[in-house]
């Protein structure tokens, strides 16, 4: 019989458009080009090359989902196929374009003033400028709502003081997009704003994070604002309270909800060609019926999580995307990719624990993912209050 890969025993080519299989391949080629040759070594050396920012840019791969500005303005669920691809890749690069498109853009497209777009989106679609987004302090993380980054007027300026932590692209950003609470002033009540920052601030550092054990391919770091003064149209100009945060991590949520099948994907499809040619006891290791349960456990759940992930992204391109639908694609997709992966590992053995095959750099990654953008323990709360009507928060 003929083998067949994955994604495609259900046949579900189909239920995608040219134009968003064309996208897919093209994003796969990139990372088939510039992403699978190197990352071992990025992740071994604990860095990446950041010369495929600007390539992502000129893919049109930056801010793919919006409108204007440069930005190419694709579809939901191209932009959720090109983090699939992305991630297959590694982790870190899909995280580095959803946060320079789904975190840093979005903010400033959905939120700034025409004047911040026009300043910072073209560039930063085309890779020109990096961007980072500071939300989450070292004590408040699955709380943002408690953070002690604070901005006060100082006559038509404001000053920011206060930690981020765990930044993405921080210390190679070009610019920052940072929550604080506000002061209150003549048009707004005091609360949680938007700040556009540039990193040449004066008071403003971003030390890198090192000795990590996941998302080594990838820049994460400290924020530090110590009395960064900004002009007054440094604010987002409308946005008061936490829905502007919340909004932008909606956008990467969902970008993860495909990003990590795309992760689970790469790894199943590695442990079905090593089964395929490792022997032991003189046949093929995809020949004991152990194994094939693996496989074929592994590769329903991709499938389901495939299939979900596209139903929420046509819903997305449909405007009826609920936050708590994504919160369920979020928690389903890390969750099952992180098994699959660990389950994958298993089939290769002690291979699988070298940086020769991705399995374990994968699993690694995925323990991040877990945790960023809503906990699994945050998503199943949000799942039990939409069914209960009852928030277990706090």
């Amino acid at each position: 019989m003929t083998a067949v890969t994955p994604l495609n025993l259900l046949k579900i080519d189909h239920l995608l458009s040219d134009e968003e299989r064309d996208i897919a391949a093209t994003v796969a080629d990139f990372v088939d080009q510039r992403v699978r040759p190197f990352v071992a070594d990025w992740y071994d050396r604990g860095e990446i090359d950041l010369g495929i920012v600007k390539e992502a840019g000129a893919l049109g791969l930056l801010g793919m989902h919006l409108e204007g500005y440069g930005c190419a303005g694709t579809n939901a669920v191209s932009y959720g196929l090109t983090c699939l691809e992305l991630e297959a890749g590694d982790s870190g690069v899909r995280s580095l374009v959803s946060v320079q498109g789904s975190l840093a853009m979005f903010g400033i497209w959905r939120w700034g003033s025409e004047e911040q777009k026009q300043t910072w989106l073209p560039p930063m679609a085309a890779g020109e400028a990096i961007g980072c987004f500071g939300l989450t302090e070292p004590d408040f993380g699955s709380n943002p709502a408690g953070m002690r980054t604070v901005a006060r007027r100082d006559g038509d300026d404001w000053v920011l003081n206060g930690t981020k932590m765990w930044i993405t692209n921080g210390s190679v950003a070009d610019v920052a997009v940072v929550w604080a609470k506000a002061e209150a002033d003549d048009d707004h009540p005091a609360g949680i704003r938007g700040f556009v920052v540039p990193t040449d601030s004066a008071g403003f550092s971003a030390p890198k994070i090192t000795k990590k054990l996941s998302l080594r391919a990838s820049i994460t770091s400290e924020l530090v604002l110590e009395d960064v003064r900004l002009p007054a149209d440094a604010v987002f100009p409308e946005v008061v309270g936490l829905r502007g945060p919340l909004s932008c991590l909606n956008e990467a949520r969902f970008g993860i909800v495909f990003g990590a099948l795309g992760a689970a994907r790469d790894c199943l499809e590695v442990a079905i060609d090593y089964a395929g040619t490792r022997e032991i006891f003189d046949r093929p290791l995809s020949s004991f019926q152990l194994t094939q349960a693996k496989l074929a456990d592994m590769t329903l759940e991709l499938q389901k999580g495939f299939l979900l992930a596209l139903h929420l992204g046509r819903l997305k391109d449909d405007h009826q995307l609920d936050p708590r639908q994504v919160s369920l694609g979020k928690l389903n997709s890390v969750r099952e990719a992180l098994t699959i992966a660990r389950e994958c590992r298993t089939i290769l053995g002690a291979n699988g624990v070298t940086l020769e095959y991705p399995v374990l750099r994968h699993a690694n990654n995925l323990e991040s993912v877990l945790t960023y953008e809503g906990t699994s323990e945050v998503h199943q709360l949000i799942v039990g209050q939409a069914l209960t009507g009852v928030a277990a928060f706090s």
